[in-house]
Formats: C-alpha cells, structure tokens, sequence
C-alpha cells in the first residue's frame, strides 16, 4: 500500500490562496450589501486593527500573507466584468443565477473571471480553488456544484488547455 504524500503549498501558493479567500468573501459582502467594491476593500483591509472580530486571529493571518494586489484584482475586476461573467455561466446553471447561494455564486464569478481572464493560471488549479474555498464558506455539497460548473466552464473557454490535459 503507498501512502499518498501531500505537498505543501509554497508561500506564494498559500499567498495566493488567501487572496482569493478574501476575495470571495469581499465579493459576497459586495453581493449582500449593496456596497461599493472599493468601500468593501477598505473596510477588509481595515479589520487587521479590530480585535473586536470573532476570529480575529485567523483574519490577521490571512491578512497578512494574502497577495494583496491579486486580492484588489480579483476584487475589482470580478465585479468590473460581472456582467459578461454572469453570461458565460448562465448556460451552464441547472437554475436562474439569482437562485444561486450567494457564496456559490461569488466563487463562481470568482471563478470566471480567472478563466477568462487570467491564462496565466492553469485551469486545473482555477478549478481546485474554486472547490476549497465552496469546502471552507458554502454548503455542505457545494463545492460539488462548483467543480461542474467550473469544469464545463473550463472546457468552454479553455479548451485547447483542457483537451491537451486530456491527451
């Protein structure tokens, strides 16, 4: 019986990581409240100095070795380009966008727009963030919708990528 090794992650893989952490839950704040995306980065960006917040500790850390320039991309630019987003999604939805979970629908989005508008990052890992982070903020089986809809979502708008995987 082999053991299967894990590697761990490098810093700049957990860097990244967290910036899409905060991300995602920047744009779901952004979803829930109706704010303007840069108020809803200054305010993340604020929260180091509360030690009133229930987890202070954690979002201290993540804080600190996000990519805070990938998490103002992110942020930004997933809303910048939301509509054309939600239209590359919307086909692939067993229901309407607005029915979504609205976690679910932020890494979606989240999702989307690394697709098609970072080529840089391969597909695969668009997808496996994608799936960790419904794991850490949706529901229970989310992460499951996610992983389709993001790999039919792949095999959309990167399809030469996804076909030389496959070969």
């Amino acid at each position: 019986m082999s053991e299967r090794r894990e590697r761990k992650p490098s810093a700049a893989q957990q860097s990244r990581h967290a910036a899409r952490e905060l991300a995602v839950q920047g744009l779901y704040q952004w979803q829930m409240t109706g704010k303007s995306i840069t108020s809803v980065e200054a305010e993340f960006r604020s929260q180091v100095a509360d030690d009133d917040l229930e987890d202070h500790e954690n979002w201290v850390k993540v804080m600190e070795i996000a990519d805070k320039a990938l998490f103002h991309e992110l942020l930004h630019n997933t809303v910048r380009f939301k509509a054309e987003l939600d239209r590359e999604i919307s086909p692939l939805l067993d229901r309407r966008l607005e029915d979504l979970d609205a976690v679910e629908l932020a890494i979606l989005r989240l999702g989307a727009y690394e697709l098609s508008r970072r080529l840089e990052v391969p597909y695969r890992v668009v997808i496996n963030e994608g799936v960790e982070l419904a794991k850490s903020f949706g529901a229970t089986d989310g992460h499951k919708y996610v992983n389709g809809i993001l790999d039919k979502l792949a095999n959309r708008l990167r399809s030469a990528e996804v076909s030389a995987r496959r070969l």
